[in-house]
């Protein structure tokens, strides 16, 4: 007898087999995050916390070492065999070329070039050995657990791996380089380089630099054991949000998704400086009072959510003081967390009173006395 159940059973069997499932979520990817650039706070994440290997995302970590570590990026090297000699996508670089520090990030940035992020390792950090040190010092500094390296490039290895939310962070870091921002939202660079060197252009692998309006780059990436992972970043009337898929096989579509979600989930917090008036007294001065000026204020916060402004000010100054003199600080909450800071400066000079020194002590005495 012909068994209909059995049958619809069998056939959502063989689906599910073939069919690889979104998460619950809708995301493609094994972990998936979406962060408020400014704060750091998660937006939107799935298995957000799960080491895996990130393929050429590594290089965002790369850059941000160059960055750090490289007082000159117009400075040229010469490339050796050992530098260049490496698997996987290139620049182009061969044994004896001339190249910049600066051609050598749009190389690893836009190009993915593995011989790139060797040469920058090898150059920078002495060996491969001694740059990953520093990659790990800086993941160390960051505070990150669930981060560790094994190459520059990202070439699968043991014991290399990230998590989406850390991931993010490192993004996070390396956006607040202007450089490191300026190659990865460019859709294509112009560099001299060879032997001897000449011009030719290089593409941006990162396709969301079409695709989407407000993304500011990051990084794409791939190998056979990490799948498809991709950093990126989107920045739209003052909101900065930053997104990571790690093996996601429909990252470019799960990237707008993360990118809207996350940019619909903030606001910004703007704090306007010129409506307010700041003084402080002067003790010993030519004047009894100092006029302020109050540094600006705007950066991204989750909406409706509560932001406390804590002035923090001495009740006085002492002459002399000078124009441009910091002489406190505005701090912003979130909760218990600061998330910025604004200072407070002197808008003039005020000099020591010519009055003699009796006559001053005793005046800041009174004051002093006032305070109590």
């Amino acid at each position: 007898m012909f068994d209909l159940k059995k049958l619809i059973s069998i056939v959502v069997s063989f689906i599910l087999i073939i069919i690889p499932s979104l998460s619950v979520s809708g995301i493609s990817a094994k972990a998936a995050v979406v962060i408020n650039g400014d704060t750091g706070d998660i937006l939107y994440s799935v298995n957000s916390d799960v080491r895996l290997p990130m393929a050429s995302t590594t290089k965002i970590m790369t850059a941000l070492v160059l960055l750090e570590n490289c007082k000159d990026l117009d400075a040229e090297i010469v490339t050796t065999k050992e530098m260049v000699t490496v698997e996987g996508s290139s620049m182009g670089l061969l044994p004896g070329d001339t190249v910049s520090y600066r051609a050598l990030l749009y190389g690893m940035m836009l190009s993915s070039g593995n011989d790139a992020a060797n040469t920058v390792a090898i150059s920078v950090g002495g060996s491969i050995d001694g740059f990953v040190d520093l990659m790990n010092k800086k993941t160390e500094d960051l505070g990150l657990k669930s981060t560790h390296f094994k190459t520059p490039s990202g070439l699968d290895a043991e014991e290399h791996y990230t998590t989406a939310y850390e991931l993010a962070i490192i993004a996070s870091e390396a956006l607040k380089k202007p450089e490191f921002q300026k190659a990865v939202s460019s859709k294509s660079a112009t560099l001299n380089y060879g032997n001897p060197p000449y011009r030719r252009t290089i593409s941006n692998h990162n396709k969301l630099l079409k695709m989407y309006d407000d993304v500011v780059g990051v990084k794409t990436g791939f190998t056979k054991k990490s799948g498809r992972c991709l950093v990126s970043a989107a920045k739209k009337d003052g909101k900065f949000v930053i997104a990571v898929t790690l093996n996601d096989g429909d990252d470019w579509a799960d990237h707008r998704f993360l990118l809207d979600t996350g940019l619909g989930a903030i606001e910004v917090y703007d704090y306007n400086p010129e409506k307010s008036d700041y003084s402080i007294a002067v003790l010993g001065g030519d004047m009894d009072f100092a006029k302020l000026s109050v540094g600006s204020a705007s950066f991204c916060i989750p909406k409706n959510a509560n932001i406390k402004a804590v002035t923090c000010l001495p009740k006085f100054l002492y002459a002399p003081v000078k124009e441009n003199d910091i002489v406190g600080n505005i701090e912003y909450y979130y909760g218990d967390r600061l998330i910025y800071k604004s200072n407070i400066i002197c808008k003039e000079n005020i000099s020591r009173s010519k009055q003699n020194k009796l006559t001053i002590i005793l005046e800041i005495f009174k004051e002093m006395m006032s305070f109590i």
